[in-house]
Parts: C-alpha cells; sequence; structure tokens
C-alpha cells in the first residue's frame, strides 16, 4: 500500500461521529478512501447509515497536521499499521463486525496464529488465581499458543508473565497509544514482550489510558481470540464486559469457578451459572474443549509414546515441573490443585518411568533423555 493512501486510511480514523462500522460501509460503496473524501455532500448523505450530520464531517475533515505526526511517529518508531482486509490484520478480529480500522503494531511475532487465547481476570487475584494461570500456562506451554490480554494488574499480568516463561507469544492490547505503557509499573514487561509477542493498539500516540477506551480495547481482546479465559472476576469489571462481547462474537468463553463467599469469584461463577462461559478446572480442559489436545505438543520433553500412556494429570505435572525445574512439591501441590495423596502417587508413578527425579529440598527436577 502506499504512504498516501495509508495517510488516507488514518484520516478516516479521526472523522468525528464516523466509527468503525461506517467505515467498512464507506468502503463497501466507495471503494478507496480518496474516493470518500472526494464524494459530494449528496452522494455521502445517500450512503446507508452515514446521513446528513456524518456527511458534513467527512466533507469538512482536516486533519492533515495530525495524521502527518502519527506517520513520523510510525516511521521512527518502526511500527506497523494495520488495515482491516489487508494483509497481517488478525484473521479473527476481522470477521467481528465493529473491528478497528486501523491498528498499530510493535513486536516480533505476527498476529495470524492458528490458535490464540485471550486470558483475563482480577485486578486483586487470590493465590487460587495466580496458581491457575501458571498452571494453564505451563499446559499451553507445549503447543503453538498465542497468549492474549490487556497489560493491566493482577490476571492480565501474570498471563503475560508466565507466558514468556513458557515460550509463548503473547501479545498485550493496549487503551492508549503505544507512545506509553499503563500501568507504569510494567514498562519491563512490555519491552520484554516486544521480543517475543509485541504490543497492539488502535489508538494514535497522545491518547491516554483514559476509563471510556478500555471497553474498546476489551473488544479486541475478545475478537482476536479463539477462546477468552476468564480466571477471577468480581461482580462488576472489565472481565465480564469482555466475556459479553466475545459471547457477542460467538467466541468460546471458558471460566474457572471459584468458592460461592470468595468475592473475586462471583463474576466467573455467574457467567458459568447463566451459560455464558463453559466451566474449566485446569489447562487440559481447556485444551479438549479447543480439540487441541490430540495434536502433538511441540515443545514437551516427553516422547510422544511415552506421553501416549500417561493420564492427563501426570502430563500436567510434567509441565509444571519442566518449567520450573527444579520444582519445589508445595509449588506442584498449590498449581495442579491435587490432593497431597494423590499427588504422591502421581510422583511416584513418574519417577518408576524414569521422567522425573527427587532431589534434595523436597524438589523434583526433569530426567534428561
Amino acid at each position: 500500500m502506499k504512504d498516501e493512501e495509508l495517510l488516507q486510511h488514518l484520516s478516516l480514523t479521526l472523522i468525528p461521529h464516523v466509527g468503525d462500522i461506517q467505515i467498512g460501509i464507506l468502503l463497501k460503496h466507495f471503494g478507496t478512501p480518496s474516493s470518500i473524501f472526494n464524494a459530494s455532500i449528496k452522494a455521502l448523505e445517500e450512503v446507508p447509515g452515514i446521513g446528513t450530520v456524518r456527511a458534513a464531517a467527512i466533507r469538512n475533515c482536516n486533519v492533515q497536521q495530525r495524521v502527518e505526526a502519527e506517520w513520523q511517529f510510525i516511521q521512527k518508531n518502526q511500527i506497523k499499521v494495520l488495515i482491516r482486509g489487508n494483509h497481517g490484520y488478525p484473521a479473527k478480529l476481522e470477521h467481528c463486525i465493529d473491528a478497528p480500522h486501523v491498528l498499530y503494531y510493535k513486536g516480533s511475532s505476527d498476529l495470524l496464529s492458528k490458535r490464540v487465547v485471550s486470558v483475563v481476570g482480577t485486578r486483586s487475584p487470590s493465590q487460587y488465581g495466580k496458581d491457575r494461570v501458571v498452571e494453564m500456562m505451563a499446559v499451553l506451554g507445549q503447543y503453538d499458543v498465542m497468549v492474549v490480554s490487556g497489560l493491566a494488574y493482577g490476571i492480565d499480568t501474570m498471563a503475560h508473565k508466565e507466558a514468556l516463561k513458557n515460550k509463548l507469544a503473547t501479545i498485550g492490547v493496549l487503551g492508549h497509544g503505544l507512545d506509553q505503557i499503563y500501568p507504569h509499573a510494567n514498562r519491563e514487561l512490555a519491552a520484554e514482550m516486544l521480543q517475543q509477542g509485541g504490543l497492539l493498539s488502535e489508538f494514535m500516540q497522545g491518547i491516554k489510558p483514559e476509563k471510556q477506551n478500555f471497553p474498546k480495547r476489551n473488544r479486541i481482546v475478545s475478537g482476536m481470540a479463539d477462546a477468552v479465559v476468564v480466571v477471577e472476576s468480581g461482580e462488576k469489571g472489565g472481565s465480564l464486559i469482555t466475556a459479553d462481547i466475545a459471547n457477542s462474537y460467538n467466541k468460546d468463553v471458558l471460566a474457572y469457578p471459584g468458592r460461592a463467599t470468595d468475592p473475586s469469584s462471583k463474576g466467573c461463577n455467574h457467567l458459568i451459572r447463566n451459560h455464558k462461559a463453559n466451566l474449566i478446572t485446569c489447562g487440559q480442559d481447556l485444551l479438549e474443549f479447543m480439540n487441541w489436545a490430540e495434536d502433538l505438543p511441540q515443545s514437551s520433553k516427553v516422547q510422544a509414546p511415552m506421553a501416549a500412556s500417561l493420564s492427563e494429570q501426570e502430563i500436567t505435572i510434567l509441565s509444571i515441573i519442566s518449567q520450573h525445574d527444579p520444582c519445589p512439591v508445595d509449588l506442584l501441590k498449590n498449581v495442579s490443585g491435587l490432593n497431597p495423596g494423590l499427588l504422591a502417587a502421581h510422583l511416584l508413578s513418574l519417577e518408576m518411568a524414569g521422567l522425573i527425579t527427587n532431589l534434595p529440598g523436597k524438589l523434583y527436577g526433569i530426567c534428561q533423555p
């Protein structure tokens, strides 16, 4: 795409009263941005869904200075501009009716991964919620899965960190421009993600992380994914908005249940009770629900013939140990969710099979082939 045409696409996103849906309608009618800007008031008014106010806004649009400043920022910071309907735009998001017309992306991974999981949850997770994320990412670490979240405090941050730890590409969708990182505490994490994933936004530079931006951010988190996983959520909040958007897009929504008395689990329990989310208890549940479990793990340290003879719980235990090698037994207990007796039995079985070794200090490690 020529630079001039690209700048015209950016200009479309700055027209007052004209959103992503209207941009799609206009492009379908006129074909190109230049044809839209050159159309008469009458021709614009005749387009379904445009009307007098939007037609006038298009004709009076004067955003050249803003667009040129953005273009300089894009070139200086090596940002990719992804236009809906063009190569590189996330295919799963593209089919959503209100998908952003323009996305700004900086990172090392493409956004066309075969399997994409979005993980959302409370900004103040309990140890239970943290353990669920650690276990889920340890299991997903054996597969080619991209992890998407919103770079917020809590579950979002944990999802990104654990994805990196397990060598998974992870994308942070921002509610502001790429000239800043919010929250500020996640600057180092964001820098790491650029090397193993990236940062994505529909907002130009200078747009601050204001409240109204985050529901818009959440629709991208939902739209990019094959499945949205809610780990912990209160009765209200962005996680439930993301789940509702995912349902409206006919995306799969899954949630971890919690105790009835836990405030941070009320949202998940509500989603499950009202059939807005499917219940999962571990990463293996997610794989099986998405029909990914039958695929051969790409980075597992367990040979395929041996893996076929193991139980789901034993595979999960191996995944956790491999990511925390040497792994304390207390961590295994917390992350796997197994009772001490059952965990001990599985550990003994794996040790007898020559897959793990019992180390001093109540640690377990993977036996090297």
